[in-house]
C-alpha cells in the first residue's frame, strides 16, 4: 500500500528526517513510535505533502506522491488525522461529517452516516452539537469519523490519544480496534507505545529522524532493552 524510500525533510536548513524508509501492506496496522521530537509527525507530513521531502520517494499503490499537493495525495486515497484536529467549529457534528463525504474506490462510498454512527455511537448522540462546545475526546472522536468519511486506502493517525481522559484513550484504541477487524489500513502515530504495539502488526522506531528499529510489535512489546533506550521505558 505505501513505500516510504529514504526520505530526507527539511524545515528551511534544518534536517529532520534523514533516509526514513517504512513500508506499509493492505490491511496492517502499522506502529511509528519514538521520543518528542524524533520526526513521527515530520514523517507523516511528509507522506502528507505538507511538509514534502527533498529527496527520496513516497510510493502509494506504486506512484510516488511525494511532492503532490496534499489534496492530491488526499484524493489518492490517503487520509490524514491530525494531532491538532482541526475541525469546523461552527459546524454540527452531522455537518463535519457530510462536508467530508467522498466516494470511494470504484465510485462507491465505503463510509455512510450510517455505518460512522455504528462505531461512533456517541457522534449520533450529539450530531447536532457545534464542533467549539464538544470535549476534547467527542473532538478526537469527530476527527477520526471525518477522516473515514473520505473512504480512505491509508489511514495516517497522528498521536489519537493525545491530552485525552484516560476513559478517552481506552474508547479511541477500541475504537482503532475495530477499524483493524475491519480492514482498514493504518500508520500510526502514538506516544503511549503500550496502547500503540497493542493494536499494531508490525512497529518503527525513530530516533533524531533516523529509523532505529523494525519489526513485528509483538517482539518489540516484549523487548525491554530495546524499549528502554529508544522509548525511556
Amino acid at each position: 500500500m505505501l513505500a516510504v524510500e529514504k526520505i530526507n525533510t527539511f524545515y528551511d536548513d534544518a534536517q529532520v528526517l534523514f533516509d526514513v524508509s517504512l513500508e506499509i501492506r493492505e490491511g496492517e496496522v502499522v506502529a511509528l513510535l519514538g521520543r518528542n521530537g524524533a520526526g513521527k509527525t515530520t514523517t507523516i507530513r511528509s507522506i502528507m505533502g505538507l511538509t514534502p521531502p527533498r529527496a527520496g520517494r513516497v510510493m502509494f499503490k506504486e506512484e510516488n506522491i511525494a511532492g503532490l499537493p496534499p489534496y492530491t495525495i488526499a484524493n489518492r486515497g490517503v487520509g490524514f488525522v491530525p494531532d491538532n484536529r482541526r475541525i469546523f467549529p461552527t459546524l454540527s457534528v452531522k455537518q463535519n461529517l457530510e462536508i467530508a463525504r467522498k466516494g470511494g474506490r470504484g465510485g462507491t462510498d465505503d463510509w455512510t452516516l450510517d455505518q460512522i454512527y455504528q462505531h461512533f455511537p456517541k457522534l449520533q448522540e450529539i450530531e447536532g452539537r457545534k464542533g467549539e462546545v464538544l470535549s476534547g475526546g467527542e473532538q478526537q472522536m469527530l476527527t477520526i469519523a471525518r477522516t473515514l468519511m473520505g473512504s480512505p486506502d491509508l489511514i495516517l493517525l497522528d498521536e489519537p490519544t493525545e491530552g485525552l481522559a484516560p476513559i478517552m484513550v481506552m474508547e479511541v484504541m477500541k475504537i482503532i480496534k475495530e477499524l483493524k477487524e475491519k480492514g482498514e489500513t493504518i500508520l500510526l502515530v502514538e506516544q503511549n507505545s503500550t496502547l500503540a504495539l497493542s493494536v499494531s502488526q508490525r512497529a518503527y522506531i525513530l530516533e533524531n529522524g533516523h529509523v532505529v528499529h523494525a519489526g513485528p510489535a509483538e517482539e518489540l512489546a516484549r523487548n525491554t532493552e530495546v524499549k528502554h533506550r529508544y522509548l525511556g521505558i
